[in-house]
């Protein structure tokens, strides 16, 4: 279980909001633990939520106790969720945490916790030929509230040849 990948809010959020949870489990290949501040987080939002729905129809996405967050994690002062997902990785060395903020990241980064994004993962969605473009499911996500600078997007694209 520990090489499974850990997940936070809002990756969980865009790819449920957009119905992509599928491609989402296709892409990582593998089951996803949402820590328990993560599934916290998605509980506030009430039982209408198509997110918390997915939580709880979806049994490749693993409810895990969150494991105790270490002093160089809380020293970020990130968000719980982030924090959660972030002492996970760090935790099971080599496990892969999805994240979108970008302090998580850095954390992620300096502390060399594997990390992706959301972007990331359609990307490799894409190289893998599980989706034949990239652009309409990146374009489904800006409308669902995702904020990708047009630089971005057009870096990404031309990066897996679109």
């Amino acid at each position: 279980m520990a090489n499974f990948p850990a997940i936070n809010t809002s990756p969980l959020i865009f790819f449920s909001k957009t119905d992509l949870l599928a491609l989402l489990h296709e892409t990582v290949n593998s089951d996803i633990i949402v820590p328990e501040a993560v599934a916290i987080e998605i509980q506030t939002y009430g039982e209408q939520d198509i997110t918390l729905q997915a939580l709880s129809s979806k049994n490749w996405l693993l409810i895990r106790e969150t494991p105790p967050i270490p002093s160089i994690i809380e020293n970020w002062d990130l968000g719980a969720g982030e924090s959660s997902v972030l002492a996970w990785g760090y935790t099971n060395p080599g496990t892969e945490v999805i994240l979108d903020d970008l302090a998580a990241r850095r954390c992620a980064t300096t502390l060399k916790i594997p990390v992706r994004g959301t972007l990331g993962l359609v990307l490799i969605a894409k190289q893998r030929g599980l989706i034949p473009s990239a652009r309409p499911i990146i374009e489904r996500l800006r409308q669902s509230g995702m904020y990708l600078s047009d630089r971005i997007v057009n870096q990404s694209l031309k990066s897996v040849g679109e």
